[in-house]
């Protein structure tokens, strides 16, 4: 008896302090476009289960992700660096692709992750859904699991590639166990709508029917089945009564997707996901923001924000303000989850835990930067598709070309839709803004470094 009693004195403090640990679930969608919400006002597209989030939470309105385009991005989020700093820039291809533009093939996994250290704070830790921080076309690429999860179930990576609609269904079953586990979890649910090929369902479609335009209730049709997929999480956590000690953050990794165009619809496949259709259905929206995916105005890098964490997140409230990153993401959620940092390690974000709880935060003062392979002048068919670099510091933005010949400023605060070009009356600051992209370039690796090349590099024809 005394045994038992022992071993319950030495546990319990282990066990209460796992029980007050927040959960947090990341829903981080693909292609998902700022005005792509119902509650963002779109005129067709319904999004209840968002909608809700929004409700219960707080919708931030100024939150960028660090790329306009897939990998990269996501790498923000798994490292809280600036992709430039493992040279990726570009979306995981094959290896050629990968080679031809200084890319490694894959992430590499003893760069800093936010899954690792979420699991040395105790967290049970797990991905479902999209990868592409390698991609199933290199077989000798990491799988998830190496990265720090406990279970996955993914695509775009090396291995078996789940059914891209089983993700929730994972994803509530793991909720379940960690919560019948005394574990607090740490959900990367990685949707892949809405990104072509737009795998349709008929009773989704179905509800569109009103529609005339068929991409109009196809792009629907994926973006609602997403949206039921969210709600079904929603209700897991209702169900087990820890909706309250859950933050729940949706986001996308980028801008929509459109055609350069007018494109026929017809049906494409990807050796990931399967059929769909293909770019011909894009329908997503930017809320007015400039340029799509893949650009670095506003309209590739600013994307729907929304998180819920009742009683700790004011409900119903609407930040226009505050400038949250991607990179601020894993400081954020560390600290939310009480794991510490190693003390080698540097994130390029900061913690916005206090934003998040509704203090509104002055101008950022640590600088934001972007890089991507652009080419300049951008063809008429994209015209805001040639940025290579930019920068964001306090209120300011610069958005250059590759060789910094020509540049564009901004107020970003006050003209958030990037139409007033200030660089002729704000000289100093354009100088100023320029020189620190120069001294970031200079803190970049030439080329990538550790064991992040696939055996296919030695076949490759020099």
């Amino acid at each position: 008896m005394k045994t038992i009693l022992s071993i319950l004195f030495l546990t319990l403090p282990s066990l209460l302090a796992a029980a007050e640990k927040p959960n947090i679930l990341f829903i981080f969608a693909d292609d998902w476009g700022w005005g792509d919400l119902s509650c963002h006002g779109h005129s067709y597209i319904k999004t209840p289960n968002i909608d809700r989030l929004a409700k219960e939470g707080t919708d931030f309105h100024r939150f960028t992700v660090a790329s306009g385009v897939c990998s990269p991005s996501r790498t923000a989020v798994m490292t809280g660096h600036f992709p430039a700093r493992y040279n990726i820039d570009g979306h995981f291809a094959w290896v050629p692709s990968n080679a031809r533009r200084n890319m490694p093939d894959w992430l590499d996994p003893k760069a800093p992750l936010l899954p690792r250290f979420l699991k040395e704070a105790g967290y049970a830790t797990a991905h479902y859904g999209k990868w592409h921080l390698a991609n199933n076309m290199i077989p000798d690429s990491p799988l998830p699991g190496v990265y720090g999860y406990d279970e996955y179930g993914a695509f775009n990576c090396a291995g078996e590639q789940m059914p891209v609609h089983e993700d929730s269904e994972h994803a509530a079953l793991f909720i379940e166990k960690s919560f019948s586990a005394g574990k607090p979890f740490f959900i990367n649910l990685w949707l892949h709508e809405p990104h072509t090929p737009f795998h349709t369902v008929p009773k989704y479609e179905w509800r569109f029917r009103h529609l005339e335009n068929e991409p109009d209730r196809i792009y629907a049709s994926v973006l609602a089945h997403a949206d039921d997929r969210i709600g079904e999480i929603l209700n897991t956590l209702d169900r087990l009564k820890i909706t309250d000690n859950t933050l729940v953050v949706f986001s996308s990794d980028n801008g929509p997707a459109r055609a350069s165009s007018p494109t026929e619809l017809k049906l494409m496949y990807d050796t990931a996901t399967g059929a769909g259709w293909g770019i011909g259905a894009a329908k997503g929206t930017t809320g007015g923001r400039r340029g799509y995916k893949a650009a670095l105005f506003e309209g590739g890098i600013g994307v729907p924000f929304i998180a819920r964490w009742p009683g700790k997140i004011e409900a119903g409230r609407v930040d226009k303000r505050s400038l949250i990153s991607a990179v601020d993401l894993l400081p954020t959620f560390c600290e939310i989850a009480g794991a510490s940092l190693p003390k080698n390690y540097t994130p390029d974000g900061v913690s916005q835990l206090e934003t998040l709880k509704g203090k509104v935060a002055p101008l950022r003062g640590k600088p934001l930067f972007w890089k991507s392979s652009a080419r300049y002048p951008a063809p008429k068919s994209r015209p805001d598709h040639w940025v290579s670099y930019a920068v964001v510091h306090q209120h300011w933005k610069l958005v250059g070309n590759r060789d910094g010949s020509h540049f564009e400023l901004f107020d970003i605060a006050e003209d958030p839709y990037e139409k007033n070009d200030l660089k002729g009356s704000k000289p100093d600051i354009a100088e100023a803004l320029l020189k620190q992209i120069e001294d970031w370039k200079a803190t970049l690796p030439p080329k990538p470094r550790g064991n992040v090349f696939s055996a296919e590099r030695a076949t490759l024809k020099k």
